[in-house]
C-alpha cells in the first residue's frame, strides 16, 4: 500500500508513536483531575493512573489495532492496564464500563483470554441490566462519577456502556443482553437523531409535566465527537452481529447511518478536518477537532469496506486520515483534541473546551490508521 506517498511500514512506524505517546500521556499540571465527594480523585489524561471512558476507548484503540497486528507489546499494554486498575476497582457507571468491550474481546480470542475476565465481565453487564439508572422507556440513563443526569440520554452511552453490553451477550451467550443492547439503539436514535440533517443531538432530557412536550434535546447541539461515536458504533455492532441482509434492525441502522454519512460529507471542511459543533462556521468561533475527526475517518472507511455505505464515502474517510495524519506531530501526540465534554446547555459550553492531547484522541488515531491499511 502507498497512499499519500505512505508504505504500510511508514502507517506502522506512526501507529507506534502514537501507542507510545498514549501510554505515556500525564496529567503534570493535574488540570484534568475529577476530584470526588468521596475524597477520591480519578486522573482523566494520564494513562496508568485512572478508570475512565477515556481509558475504555484508549484500550480499544489497541485492540483494534492488535487485531490487525497480534504483537506481544500492544497485548502487554492492554494487560497491564487491567492488572493495575482492576484490583482496585472503581464506581459502576455508564463512563466506567467503556473498559469490558476491549476485555470482552480478549476473553473471547483464544490468544488473549483470561480465565479472571469471565467475573468482572458477568457482574458489570448484570449491574447494567438491573441496577443501572433508566429513563422513561427504559433507557440506559447517562450517570457518571459526579452527575446522575437523571432522565437523560446521551449519544456517548451507546459507545461506552451500550456496545460492551453486547459483546458480553456474545462472548457469554447471554442472547438478552444483546436484545438490550438492541433496544438502546434504537431509544436512542429516536431521541438523538435530528430527523431533518441526520445528524445527532448530544442529549435528550425527559420533561414529566410539560402537556406541550415530553422533553428536548438541550441546545440541539450537533457535537461532532458525539457524532463520532455513531459513525464508529453502527457499524461495531452490525458486524458484532451479523445479522442477515434483510434483518430489520440490520436494514434500519444502515439507514441512519447513510443518513448521518451524507451530511458529514457535506460538512467536512476543504483539509478534510471536522468541526467541534459540526454546523456551526469557523467564523462563529467552532474549532476543527482531530478524535472526531478520526473517528469519523475509521467508521466511515470501516463502511465502506463492510458494504455499510457506498464506494462515495471513501474518498471523505480518505481525507479524514489525511487530516489526522496531518495533526500527529513528531512526538506521536494527536493534536486538536477536545478535553472530555460534559452535557452543554449553551453552544460556547462546547466552543470553549480545551484543547490537550487524550487517551482516547490517541486511541481514534490508531482506529482511523488501522482502517487506514485496509483500504484497497
Amino acid at each position: 500500500m502507498a497512499t499519500f506517498g505512505l508504505t504500510r511500514a511508514d502507517i506502522f512506524a506512526t501507529i507506534e508513536r502514537v501507542i507510545d505517546n498514549l501510554i505515556e500521556i500525564n496529567d503534570t499540571e493535574a488540570r484534568y483531575l475529577l476530584k470526588l465527594p468521596d475524597g477520591r480523585v480519578i486522573d482523566t489524561k494520564g494513562w496508568v493512573t485512572g478508570w475512565e471512558w477515556t481509558h475504555g476507548i484508549g484500550l480499544y484503540g489497541l485492540w483494534q489495532l492488535y487485531s490487525i497486528d497480534p504483537s506481544d507489546k500492544t497485548e502487554h499494554v492492554i494487560k497491564c492496564w487491567y492488572d493495575c486498575q482492576l484490583p482496585k476497582g472503581t464506581t459502576k457507571n455508564i463512563n466506567t464500563m467503556a473498559v469490558f468491550l476491549t476485555m470482552a474481546c480478549m476473553y473471547e480470542n483464544k490468544d488473549t483470554t483470561c480465565p479472571s475476565y469471565v467475573y468482572f465481565l458477568n457482574e458489570w453487564a448484570e449491574w447494567a441490566m438491573n441496577e443501572l439508572p433508566r429513563t422513561k422507556y427504559g433507557g440506559f440513563q447517562h450517570i457518571t462519577y459526579l452527575e446522575e443526569n437523571k432522565d437523560e440520554l446521551w449519544v456517548d452511552t451507546l459507545m461506552m456502556t451500550v456496545l460492551p453490553l453486547a459483546k458480553i451477550g456474545i462472548v457469554l451467550n447471554r442472547p438478552h443482553y444483546v436484545e438490550e443492547a438492541k433496544k438502546q439503539f434504537l431509544l436512542h436514535i429516536q431521541y438523538l437523531q435530528d430527523k431533518t440533517t441526520g445528524l445527532f443531538f448530544h442529549g435528550w432530557k425527559f420533561v414529566d409535566g410539560d402537556e406541550a412536550s415530553q422533553g428536548h434535546n438541550f441546545v440541539k447541539a450537533k457535537w461532532a465527537r458525539g457524532n463520532a461515536w455513531i459513525t464508529i458504533a453502527i457499524p461495531e455492532i452490525l458486524e458484532m452481529l451479523d445479522l442477515p441482509t434483510n434483518d430489520h434492525f440490520r436494514v434500519y441502522l444502515l439507514d441512519v447511518l447513510r443518513a448521518q454519512c451524507k451530511a458529514l460529507k457535506r460538512l467536512q471542511a476543504a483539509n478534510g478536518m471536522w468541526r467541534t459543533l459540526l454546523d456551526i462556521p469557523t467564523q462563529e468561533g467552532s474549532y476543527e477537532e482531530a478524535s472526531a475527526t478520526a473517528g469519523f475517518a475509521y467508521g466511515l472507511l470501516k463502511a465502506v469496506r463492510k458494504g455499510y455505505i457506498g464506494a462515495e464515502y471513501k474518498e471523505t474517510g480518505l481525507k479524514g486520515v489525511k487530516a489526522v495524519l496531518d495533526h500527529i506531530g513528531p512526538n506521536g501526540e494527536l493534536r486538536a483534541v477536545s478535553f472530555g465534554t460534559g452535557m452543554g446547555h449553551t453552544l460556547k459550553h462546547y466552543k470553549d473546551i480545551p484543547l490537550t492531547s487524550m487517551p482516547y484522541g490517541q486511541a481514534m488515531a490508531i482506529m482511523a490508521l488501522g482502517e487506514f491499511l485496509k483500504v484497497n
